[in-house]
């Protein structure tokens, strides 16, 4: 079992450079705890839609409805989602494996061959989800090499189907237990 400690200093929290924790190792680490997969997408501000794969997406409140998703800084998108009124997080379902390596690869267009329709904001709804949240982007938060964006929910669906999983560095579906 491989374990590490930080020292409780509060600034290191937002230095960089300055963590005593290997960070190939801390990702391993966070790895182990499973997570859906979800391609969140925006309208450019030419209209054109934006989308990137995320696992980092969580319930923040049920009353008021909020979500929160991350986006690494240096991310080339970035521009589009600090911009945007509105933003979709769409929850793939097991069988949409390549449709999350599709939006995680850097692409021209990410969107070639993948069918949606415009949401709240004109933000991009894809087909066949099992579920999707359209929200309006509510505020967003700076925490270390990330970009934290909270959205109001202002719609929702769902169609119960069965979600893809994402832990260890591979894609798996959820097993209920009998």
């Amino acid at each position: 079992m491989t374990t590490a400690s930080h020292p409780n200093n509060p600034e290191n929290e937002y230095a960089r450079d300055n963590s005593v924790l290997d960070p190939r190792d801390f990702r391993k680490a966070l790895g182990n705890y499973a997570t859906g997969v979800t391609v969140i997408t925006v309208a450019s501000e030419n209209g054109g839609p934006v989308g990137l794969t995320c696992n980092s997406f969580a319930s923040v409140s049920l009353n008021p409805p909020l979500i929160l998703w991350s986006l690494v800084s240096h991310s080339p998108s970035m521009a589009n989602f600090q911009n945007a009124s509105h933003f979709v997080v769409n929850v793939l379902g097991a069988s949409q494996r390549a449709l999350a390596r599709q939006f995680a690869t850097p692409s021209k267009d990410k969107f070639a061959g993948v069918s949606w329709t415009a949401g709240l904001g004109d933000a991009p709804i894809l087909a066949d989800t099992v579920a999707t949240f359209q929200c309006r982007s509510a505020d967003r938060y700076y925490g270390g090499d990330h970009v934290i964006f909270l959205g109001a929910v202002e719609a929702y669906s769902y169609n119960g189907g069965e979600p893809l999983l994402f832990a260890q560095g591979g894609f798996g579906k959820f097993v209920a237990e009998s």
